[in-house]
């Protein structure tokens, strides 16, 4: 009973206090509690795993997240090498983000996965 009531107010906790900022990329922002997306000022229409998987990115902005990784906590299943599909879903969001070669938000590492690139918010800041 004591572990049931310690687990109890540990979830209460979280979900009092929990509330998830916006975060904010370069020219992207991202709100987690109201699920929008915001690029350039503009709102960007994301189906809720292309949301999803924009998520992921932004929360590790800057360090490389896996293929594996994202399909299993986006797509949440068991990730198959032969599976393109996480692939398929970076690609919408990099158009709908207006990814170009010059201009890039999400870099394909290869052999390693994808990383939301820093860049733009450096050069913003003037670092």
């Amino acid at each position: 009973v004591a572990r049931i009531r310690a687990i109890l107010r540990r979830t209460a906790a979280k979900t009092e206090t929990d509330v998830p900022d916006v975060i904010h990329v370069g020219d992207v922002d991202l709100d987690p509690a109201t699920r929008t997306v915001h690029h350039k000022g503009k709102p960007v229409e994301l189906t809720s795993v292309e949301f999803g998987l924009l998520h992921v990115l932004l929360r590790e902005a800057g360090r490389v997240v896996t293929r594996e990784a994202l399909v299993d906590e986006v797509l949440g299943r068991k990730f198959s090498p032969f599976d393109r599909s996480i692939d398929m879903h970076v690609s919408k969001v990099r158009k709908k983000l207006g990814d170009s070669d010059s201009e890039e938000h999400i870099k394909t590492i290869r052999g390693a996965g994808y990383i939301f690139t820093l860049a733009r918010a450096k050069s913003k800041s003037g670092i």
